[in-house]
């Protein structure tokens, strides 16, 4: 099992910037792929961004792709999530996510047993 927990959420203002960190613990950090979600109020949630369990390939949703970076530090057992060029909608509690290798799809929640609380992030004009 793993053990997720996400900080660096806050408010914000439009065009600023955010950096996101999401912490594991448990299991064998490398045997996971890890991604982002978000849920905004009234809304489903949705894919945000994804790495692989070896920090090669990443991948992201239409809405974020070149404003956003996913990354991760396998030493440390974190993986981040830079943000940057806020839009208003971009509002909404983030959730990092961790899906074993063998059954991990990126950007299917479904595929992600294990999540973290969440942390808010509020972009404001």
């Amino acid at each position: 099992q793993v053990q997720l927990a996400e900080s660096g959420g806050g408010l914000v203002q439009a065009g600023g910037s955010q950096i996101l960190a999401c912490a594991a613990s448990g299991d064998t950090y490398t045997d996971y792929g890890m991604g982002w979600f978000r849920q905004a109020p009234g809304k489903e949630r949705e894919f945000v961004a994804a790495i692989s369990w070896s920090a090669g390939p990443t991948y992201y949703a239409d809405s974020v792709k070149d404003r956003f970076t996913i990354s991760r530090d396998n030493a440390k057992n974190t993986m981040y999530l830079h943000m940057n060029n806020l839009e208003l909608e971009d509002t909404g509690v983030y959730l990092c996510a961790a899906g074993h290798r063998s059954k991990w799809l990126a950007g299917f929640a479904e595929k992600y047993p294990y999540w973290g609380e969440g942390t808010q992030v509020t972009v404001s004009s």
